[in-house]
């Protein structure tokens, strides 16, 4: 064989091998996603799975994504940390779960900003990711997300802030559990899992939540009022461990960086949000439960009550060098474009 053949025979080997699916020639890797609500909760068959198997296909079959839920890898307060060392590769992390740690995502925890999930999970991952290294530099971001706007559930009717004092209130996350406070509650700090306990024994009185996990978590059993507004919502991560990032093929990482984005914070999202917005109609159909409405007066009542929160959200970001005034008007700008906000 000549060396002009040989060289173009060389040459096409190397074109072949180069055009091949990246992941034929990766070593199959496995990554454990761990999360803490129960496998039929809507997070997993909505968002979750799709997005594990959506990467599946695009690595050609060479990452495979394994979901763990309720728990079963650890408490849903030490996620964050279970991806940061190791323990699992990807965890779904409630930032709220841990009170003072993640000061700039608890922007999307302020009362009264989203109307709905879907475009504001959007919303809300795009303008993260600028401050994500500030306080989430220790793990890979994937995405944020939030659950469709929560409100209190409680054993007797709330329409006005003024009842919270003296109550023990479950919160969401540490927003609502400064709220609580400043509204002269208790706060149950437990996580979701355990709150259907704490209101059995009667040591929390109401809870928030959104409307149709009342049902996932079996709160309805213990609580049958409902305030009717969208007082909050909840911010979620998912991360990764750096390392389990690291030791991927350039291409299997590609594969991950084009499943990490605002686009698929918000497929993420759009299932449980459409679930939780069912919830309601559910709950209204319920002949022991009742929808307490709020009039235009109690929900403004409310929302002057919380605006001491938006400047203790402001003051804590500074301490991390964020502009609060700008950061929150580029948040609210965004939750607009998107048709989310309140």
């Amino acid at each position: 064989m000549t060396r002009r053949i040989l060289q173009v025979v060389l040459g096409g080997i190397v074109a072949v091998t180069l055009a091949m699916p990246a992941a034929a020639q990766d070593k199959t890797v496995e990554l454990r996603l761990s999360h803490w609500v129960p496998a039929q909760h809507p997070l997993q068959p909505t968002g979750l799975v799709p997005w594990a198997e959506s990467i599946a296909k695009a690595s050609g079959g060479s990452i495979k994504v394994t979901i763990f839920p309720a728990q079963q890898l650890g408490k849903a307060p030490d996620h964050y940390d279970m991806a940061r060392d190791g323990i699992v590769d990807i965890a779904h992390v409630n930032p709220g779960y841990q009170p003072g740690r993640f000061p700039i995502i608890a922007a999307g925890e302020l009362p009264f900003l989203f109307s709905n999930a879907i475009g504001g999970s959007a919303a809300l991952d795009e303008w993260y990711r600028a401050y994500a290294d500030k306080e989430m530099g220790d793990v890979k971001l994937c995405m944020v997300h939030l659950h469709d706007p929560g409100t209190i559930h409680s054993k007797k009717a709330i329409t006005s802030p003024d009842q919270i004092k003296g109550m023990k209130v479950r919160p969401a996350h540490a927003t609502m559990a400064q709220f609580v406070k400043l509204l002269g509650g208790a706060s149950v700090q437990v996580s979701a899992p355990e709150s259907r306990e704490a209101l059995e024994r009667g040591v929390a009185d109401a809870i928030t939540f959104p409307w149709n996990s009342i049902f996932i978590f079996g709160l309805d059993r213990v609580v049958k009022y409902h305030t009717d507004m969208k007082l909050y919502a909840t911010t979620f991560a998912l991360v990764m461990n750096k390392k389990s990032y690291e030791r991927l093929s350039p291409a299997q990482q590609k594969v991950l960086d084009d499943h990490f984005t605002t686009e698929w914070a918000e497929k993420l999202s759009t299932g449980w949000a459409k679930n939780e917005d069912s919830g309601r109609a559910r709950v209204a159909a319920l002949p022991d439960h009742t929808i307490v409405p709020v009039s235009d007066a109690e929900v403004a009542a409310w929302r002057k009550a919380a605006e001491p929160l938006r400047e203790q959200w402001k003051a804590n970001v500074a301490k991390l060098g964020v502009d609060g005034d700008k950061a929150l008007a580029d948040l609210i700008q965004g939750i607009t474009k998107r048709n989310a906000a309140y």
